[in-house]
């Protein structure tokens, strides 16, 4: 009984991620979303609105960061690496009601880029697209600038994978997980905050845990 005790403990974690992996790579070429409802050791669901995302690495990554600034700039991984990070745990939570507790994210403050870039006087909101092609999200500016939204390279102390958005997705560590968007490719700052995907089909544009979408689930922060 011990033995099989000892050797569950071994291999749980490797199960988990094998779990994890396979249903992600399910969910990236599954546009009905039915993998969504399929449960997993992580407590996240597979969501994405494409049929199918490209796989990016350091090789033929991008982040393009333009609009209303002063100074448009193009990241590749390697150079958002070398940028200082930050690491915040906080707990994620979906609008549809799933929560998993003290996840960890690392990675570059928006604030920081949006500094680099010098935002330009009339600017008000900051606009995010994906590399799969059809995903969208907005945050005011002062939104953007908070300490806890990141362009976050890491995840649960690994790199980001594929499956959960990366190499490199946004965190909204106070908002509902809708708005931290996958595969982030473009950073545009606006002169106003566009809906995104979900909105335009009715979500909450200020998704606050607790605070929207009829919910009133803990705050995250």
């Amino acid at each position: 009984m011990l033995g099989l005790g000892a050797a569950g403990l071994v291999a749980a974690p490797v199960l988990q991620r094998t779990l994890e992996s396979g249903l992600g790579a399910v969910a990236g070429k599954d546009p009905t979303g039915l993998t969504g409802l399929l449960p997993n050791g992580g407590g996240f669901r597979y969501y994405s609105v494409a049929s199918s995302v490209p796989a990016k690495g350091a090789a033929d990554y991008r982040l393009k960061v333009d609009g209303l600034v002063d100074r448009p700039a193009t990241y590749t991984l390697d150079a958002l690496r070398g940028m200082v990070q930050t690491r915040t745990v906080r707990d994620v939570q979906c609008v549809t009601g799933w929560r998993v507790p003290e996840t960890a994210f690392e990675g570059v403050r928006l604030s920081a880029l949006l500094d680099a870039a010098g935002v330009r006087p009339g600017a008000r909101a900051v606009r995010f697209t994906c590399f799969d092609g059809t995903y969208s999200e907005s945050l005011t500016l002062d939104q953007a600038r908070r300490a806890d939204v990141l362009v976050a390279l890491r995840m649960n102390d690994e790199p980001v994978s594929h499956a959960h958005g990366g190499p490199v997705r946004l965190y909204v560590a106070p908002m509902y997980f809708y708005k931290s968007a996958k595969w982030l490719s473009g950073i545009t700052v606006t002169d106003s905050v566009r809906p995104g995907y979900w909105e335009k089909l009715g979500y909450d544009v200020d998704a606050w845990v607790g605070r929207s979408n009829g919910r009133d689930d803990a705050p995250t922060v």
